[in-house]
């Protein structure tokens, strides 16, 4: 039997803050590089390898198309491929594979307030996640588990630390979590009762990958 698990996860994230990220895959020169910069009704300002391009949803411009507009989100697709971009500097770099067929690294920039964020999916369902080194596992909050369909209650049951004092707690086994265009299988999460705005990247994904750190920049080399 394993024994109760004890985690501390931060209760409160600061929303206000201004996040610009970089997010790409290791890639050839034929690689496809892609930021949002604007979205319209049915378009969207992208930034195709360095140049400024306005594209209608369903509209294909140098390989690259435009899947849908959502909000501050925009999802394209190259040679089969999709990626998720945000509003506001992501850069996505589609077209490099690892032998798997997933993207072989990340990496990130910090935002302003010194936060990794990236846009990914849970059971390929989209999610938002913040970097977190200091957590031992992935870490959803459980209203956000319930939108992703996740049946959280049926995991091991626990206590976690908070700084309002203890809670129970669920571990979990997500059967994929995707960052971008790398996908790790089987993956441990803590799923706890606290609302949360991002799901919390932690060392359960992490640990599968040589972290490097440069001033503000983070580049994940996928390990296994």
């Amino acid at each position: 039997m394993r024994g109760l698990l004890v985690l501390t996860f931060p209760l409160n994230v600061a929303l206000a803050f201004a996040l610009a990220f970089t997010l790409f895959a290791s890639a050839p020169a034929a690689a496809q590089t892609v930021s949002m910069s604007g979205a319209f009704t049915g378009k969207a300002l992208l930034m195709i390898d360095g140049a400024p391009r306005t594209v209608t949803v369903g509209e294909t411009v140098k390989g690259v198309k435009l899947v849908a507009v959502t909000g501050g989100d925009a999802i394209v697709e190259v040679k089969g491929k999709r990626a998720t971009l945000l509003l506001g500097g992501a850069q996505v770099s589609i077209g490099n594979t690892a032998a798997d067929g997933g993207a072989a690294q990340i990496v990130l920039s910090a935002g302003s307030g010194g936060h990794f964020v990236a846009a990914g999916a849970i059971n390929g369902r989209a999610v938002r996640f913040m970097v977190d080194t200091g957590a031992s596992l992935i870490g959803i909050g459980a209203a956000e588990a319930e939108l992703l369909g996740i049946d959280y209650r049926k995991g091991q049951r626990g206590m976690a630390g908070t700084a309002n004092g203890p809670v129970a707690a669920y571990v979990i086994t997500l059967a994929s979590v995707r960052v971008g265009e790398v996908t790790v299988y089987n993956v441990e999460a803590l799923v706890t009762p606290q609302a949360m705005p991002y799901v919390l990247l932690g060392n359960s994904f992490l640990g599968r990958f040589q972290m490097k750190r440069e001033n503000d920049l983070m580049t994940l080399s996928r390990r296994f």
